[in-house]
């Protein structure tokens, strides 16, 4: 089999760009004892989380996010995390019903992976409109809390 010249270095680019992230991906740790206590923890927070979404509680949302929060919407809008609870506690856009069905929550290490669909209604510039959309969050323990990291809304 002959490999021409431009197939060789295809190839050793295609290696050259993946090693940095093959080397940042972290082992999976097996399932230690307390794991599921860590799950409980993590649904209490996306709990917490929902409550302060429907108060606009600014001082709530700051305390359950980190500082490098990316949330990103359903529409295609990423905030950070000023840009964030400003949005909720200035009344440019507030919750007045959330709902969130089919969760699930996967530890890993100090890691968490949150899935569910939210549903309810959301005001913007005085208009109210339905929502039903997937999420995924992401969740880092911090200091021994739970704190969302990244947030990405998809249109279902």
């Amino acid at each position: 089999m002959t490999i021409s010249r431009r197939s060789a270095l295809a190839a050793a680019f295609a290696i050259a760009a993946a090693a940095p992230i093959l080397m940042s991906v972290r082992p999976a740790r097996a399932a230690a004892p307390g794991d599921s206590d860590q799950g409980t923890a993590v649904e209490a927070a996306v709990d917490n989380l929902t409550k302060a979404l429907l108060a606009a509680d600014g001082a709530a949302l700051d305390a359950l996010t980190l500082d490098g929060l990316s949330y990103g919407h359903s529409s295609g809008v990423v905030q950070d995390k000023v840009a964030f609870i400003e949005a909720l506690t200035s009344g440019a856009s507030r919750f007045p019903s959330i709902t969130l069905s089919d969760r699930s929550a996967s530890v890993i290490g100090d890691d968490a992976i949150v899935r569910h669909v939210f549903t309810g209604e959301t005001v913007a510039g005085g208009k109210t409109s339905p929502v039903h959309i997937g999420v995924l969050q992401v969740w880092r323990r911090d200091g021994g809390r739970w704190r969302l990291m990244a947030r990405q809304a998809f249109k279902l």
